[in-house]
């Protein structure tokens, strides 16, 4: 491998590909994997140092082009599988989150034709300091909605033969008290939450955290197209999708904070919410429409 960014995704990817059966694996046997996590690790150093290797090398801030861009989403991917995994250490999560670095990484090195894989040229319009504020934020914003979303999609898939009973605050404690009446003070001991509950009380601070990140880089999106173009919003596809996106969140939010929605009924908006942000993403950028695509089918 002579280029030594490409060399790095694909390293990233075969780290990911051997993570995931192990993944599978030990969500089987109900137990935690120390391997699948400092394969993930792994993962995520070798796209920081593809990002920051083609950063030194463009001389701009790795996004010109839908690989770059992928990689950062699956970059994005993993740094939030592992925070997720420290909070809370259960074979679920990699085995909800690993396939979405997976894919990104997979699709950028084997899919996408070669002059899309090299570095290219700012277009005059990204020329700009808001590039790395505005981009980095979105990117990171879209995976943790997606890594929140997979692991609200998780929770439909785990005890569905049992009745969900969810005893956790939608903002999510970490843990539940149980009041004892034994004696004449009152008691409180801690109780473990079930995985469910776990899951469902994490992929809500997720997608909590994806979503104000996602309110920031519309504002400085706004912002920066009206430097650019002189328009705050110009009804560009990306910017109609990501709008579309940030409602069906805000509906997420709605629903589990003022309907007080846990479980399977969110997880459904969730699984709507993954659609859109593949819509707007993937989908897009691959047909090429609009000024925010890098374009493969049009532009080809």
């Amino acid at each position: 491998m002579n280029d030594p960014v490409l060399g790095l995704g694909l390293t990233a990817f075969a780290l990911l590909l051997v993570a995931l059966p192990l993944a599978f694996w030990s969500l089987s046997g109900g137990r935690s994997s120390t391997a699948v996590r400092l394969l993930v690790a792994g993962a995520n150093l070798c796209l920081t140092a593809q990002l920051v290797l083609r950063w030194w090398e463009s001389g701009h801030f790795p996004i010109s082009n839908l690989y770059e861009s992928l990689c950062f989403l699956a970059w994005g991917c993993t740094l939030t599988q592992l925070l997720v995994e420290r909070s809370w250490p259960s074979p679920l999560v990699p085995a909800a989150a690993t396939p979405m670095a997976l894919g990104c990484v997979a699709f950028a090195s084997f899919a996408l034709p070669d002059r899309l894989q090299e570095a290219s040229p700012l277009v005059p319009a990204l020329r700009s300091s808001w590039l790395v504020m505005h981009v980095s934020v979105i990117m990171i914003s879209y995976a943790a909605l997606l890594v929140g979303s997979l692991l609200s999609l998780a929770v439909l898939f785990t005890d569905r033969g049992n009745s969900m009973e969810l005893r956790s605050s939608s903002i999510g404690s970490g843990g539940y008290r149980q009041a004892q009446l034994a004696t004449p003070q009152l008691q409180l001991s801690s109780v473990a939450m079930p995985a469910v509950e776990q899951l469902d009380s994490l992929s809500y601070r997720t997608i909590t955290v994806g979503f104000l990140l996602l309110s920031v880089g519309l504002v400085s999106g706004a912002v920066w197209a009206n430097e650019a173009w002189g328009s705050w919003w110009s009804w560009d596809p990306k910017e109609t999708w990501a709008l579309i996106c940030w409602l069906v969140y805000a509906a997420y939010l709605h629903t589990r904070l003022i309907r007080g929605w846990q479980g399977r009924k969110p997880a459904l908006v969730a699984a709507a919410g993954l659609v859109v942000i593949v819509v707007c993403y993937i989908g897009v950028n691959l047909l090429g429409i609009g000024l925010h695509s890098y374009g493969w089918f049009f532009d080809s």
